[in-house]
């Protein structure tokens, strides 16, 4: 593994590593201490802490795995479907991705990206149902869609469906009793975003066609250099840039650099949002391209690191425009080391900041509020005025007298402080037309703020930077961009469908943040040329 870090990272390094080092974190974190993060974390780390020994424990996976491979491939199954959210779907989509192997992420619930799913080879495919406790709204809902299509198709459903699901839990006992084909159960003792190496990580990644015990391989190589009590240790390095500059550099702005690991940064994303983002502080991932406006003159708060190849030469970091060292991390390392390394690291990081890495306090709200929203059906809130096809939603003292969307947009970006952040929550179809619309619209509007944007996907955010949107600082101002999709698919046993479902979670989160003082603004989209003007509007003048 190589970490390097300079600049403000490379003080924090130097200020707080010693002190890791001599209170023996490595090792205590190793050896799954629940004190580490002191006594209010306690009784939640002592239940979350069995991540650290995956690359070992998992291992009994693998033959089973292998075997359901090759029986799926002589009936001729080679498509695999996965159904998750969050830290069920986002390693799987890394793993598969960083192999060149074949795996459709179905973690939306946009009608469009549903339906896409559906027009597949139904009698080639195997549908991976992953959810800790198989309540989860989303997947529930995709496994009852894809199911009746089997049926539908002619097909024996149960023979096209895996489960992956926490022991004990309803799901496990549902599939066990709908006869499955196979149903994993995976580690209780670890959270879903530090899930990477469980049967969550390893199952639709290994029936995708990856090598997952060079994987576990990988990490088992370097998990002893994680342990040592040393200034050498990498992921207290990492985890002392992460958390220890000061003041903090609290958005940590993510560029791939050619590491060739896919989408790695999505899946850091949510590692760090929601360990971190509770009690009013937190890590603000950004995750960017090459060009990112963030990094062309980065912000004192803003802390660059760089994913590159591990056989890369390092920079040294070199000097900014006013001759002093710049501030940066790079990491670099094989897949399965990289994802052990950031797990780390985060945890190390928590500690420097003084909160427990493992809840979540913040996730259900939104949830609730969805659910609340789908009980009730109430009537949409009328637009507070519709330009060129794009109807605006807002509070009164947000809109302010606006028109248009140009000045609505406007209003919202003018909320941004010296230390903020705009978030923007697409609950739209990202693999269609809207994906490649909105493309340029992330750096467009960090030119145009000079601040740090997200882009978020809706719903698959709510299980990742969800979290720190309502419990990180309150320092965000946030841009909703919903619309009309061009299917219709019903969920079976339910009384609303998915673009009900799409629709209640981006109205319950919107109404959660506003709740919390966020200010949101809210614009729909009723076609794909309207979707293309606000494109527009949003990329608007630099500032």
């Amino acid at each position: 593994m190589e970490v390097t870090a300079t600049g403000d990272a490379a003080h924090a390094v130097a200020a707080h590593v010693p002190g890791l080092v001599a209170e023996r974190v490595a090792s205590r974190l190793a050896a799954q201490d629940p004190t580490l993060w002191g006594p209010a974390a306690e009784a939640e780390a002592r239940v979350r802490l069995a991540w650290t020994g995956l690359h070992e424990t998992s291992r009994p996976l693998l033959a089973r795995l292998a075997a359901l491979r090759a029986e799926l491939a002589a009936e001729g199954i080679d498509r695999v479907v996965l159904a998750g959210m969050g830290g069920s779907s986002l390693a799987p989509e890394v793993l598969a991705g960083t192999a060149g192997a074949q795996l459709t992420v179905l973690d939306s619930t946009d009608p469009d990206q549903v339906h896409r799913a559906l027009e597949g080879d139904l009698r080639a495919t195997v549908l991976v149902v992953s959810s800790k406790s198989g309540t989860t709204v989303e997947t529930d809902s995709q496994r009852r869609t894809i199911e009746a299509a089997f049926t539908a198709a002619g097909l024996d459903a149960a023979r096209h469906v895996v489960v992956v699901t926490d022991p004990g839990s309803p799901l496990e006992a549902a599939a066990t009793a709908a006869g499955y084909r196979a149903v994993f159960t995976a580690d209780p003792h670890v959270g879903g975003r530090f899930s990477a190496l469980t049967a969550f990580g390893l199952v639709p990644a290994a029936l995708a066609g990856v090598d997952v015990e060079q994987v576990l391989d990988d990490a088992a190589a370097v998990a002893p250099f994680f342990a040592e009590d040393s200034d050498a240790n990498p992921a207290l390095v990492l985890g002392a840039a992460l958390g220890g500059t000061a003041p903090l550099r609290g958005k940590v702005v993510i560029r791939d650099a050619g590491s060739g690991l896919f989408h790695l940064g999505d899946w850091a994303e949510q590692l760090l949002a929601e360990s971190t983002g509770k009690d009013g502080t937190g890590l603000l991932p950004v995750v960017v391209g090459a060009d990112a406006p963030e990094l062309a003159a980065p912000a004192a708060d803003v802390l660059p690191v760089v994913l590159v190849p591990l056989t890369d030469e390092t920079d040294e970091g070199g000097e900014d425009a006013a001759g002093a060292a710049r501030t940066e991390v790079t990491v670099g390392g094989t897949l399965g080391g990289t994802l052990l390394l950031w797990e780390h690291a985060v945890a190390v990081a928590g500690r420097l900041l003084g909160i427990d890495p493992f809840d979540q306090p913040d996730v259900e709200s939104a949830k609730a509020a969805a659910r609340g929203l789908l009980e009730q059906t109430p009537a949409p809130e009328p637009p507070a005025f519709t330009d060129s096809g794009v109807e605006v939603r807002g509070p009164a003292d947000l809109l302010a007298g606006a028109t248009t969307v140009a000045e609505a947009v406007g209003n919202l970006l003018g909320r941004l402080g010296p230390d903020g952040y705009l978030a923007v929550m697409a609950y739209l179809d990202r693999e269609g037309r809207a994906g490649d619309t909105l493309a340029g619209v992330r750096a467009a509007l960090a030119a145009r703020t000079r601040r740090p944007v997200t882009f978020g996907w809706g719903p698959r955010f709510l299980h990742s930077t969800g979290q720190l949107h309502k419990g990180g600082p309150a320092v965000g101002a946030f841009l909703q961009l919903t619309g009309t999709a061009r299917h219709q698919v019903q969920i079976p046993g339910r009384d609303f469908d998915f673009a009900t479902l799409i629709s209640a979670q981006a109205a319950g989160d919107a109404a959660v943040l506003t709740e919390r003082g966020r200010p949101v603004l809210r614009l729909h989209v009723t076609n794909a040329d309207a979707l293309a003007w606000l494109a527009g509007v949003l990329e608007g003048p630099a500032a």
